[in-house]
């Protein structure tokens, strides 16, 4: 594994553990918020902005196996189904504690990020590809 794969891989272990933190941490002493963002509930906001790296983070990782087109779009693939493990993961966790509770809408946002951000990361890596 090349020095700068190693740099995100490090990254991508932070990314994560912010993530199971920001998931199961107890907020309840923050001040309240704002309820919606332009007509859209903040939490799941929250949830389409925490997932949002991870294609791009797992990508640059793991970019090295990825030397061809299709090999792109399979490691694009899997790192999206990944994310969503991760999403669903979390969410059934939540729902199984007693100070937070499992919302599909919030994975839906978790989904929906982790999509926009696969489909960003493949055009990228496609279009560096053909410069190369």
């Amino acid at each position: 594994m090349k020095k700068r794969n190693f740099i995100y891989l490090i990254l991508l272990l932070v990314y994560l553990g912010l993530v199971t933190w920001l998931c199961f941490g107890h907020f309840d002493g923050l001040p309240k918020v704002q309820k919606d963002f332009f007509g859209i509930p903040v939490d799941k906001v929250v949830h389409f902005l925490m997932f949002l790296p991870f294609p791009f983070l797992s990508f640059k990782t793991f970019d090295y196996l990825a030397k061809k087109p299709w090999q792109a779009v399979l490691a694009s693939l899997v790192i999206f189904a990944v994310g969503c493990a991760i999403a669903a993961g979390t969410e059934i966790g939540q729902s199984k504690t007693a100070y937070r509770s499992g919302d599909p809408n919030d994975f839906l946002a978790d989904i929906l990020a982790l999509g926009i951000a696969s489909v960003v990361t493949l055009a990228i890596s496609l279009a560096c590809s053909r410069k190369h």
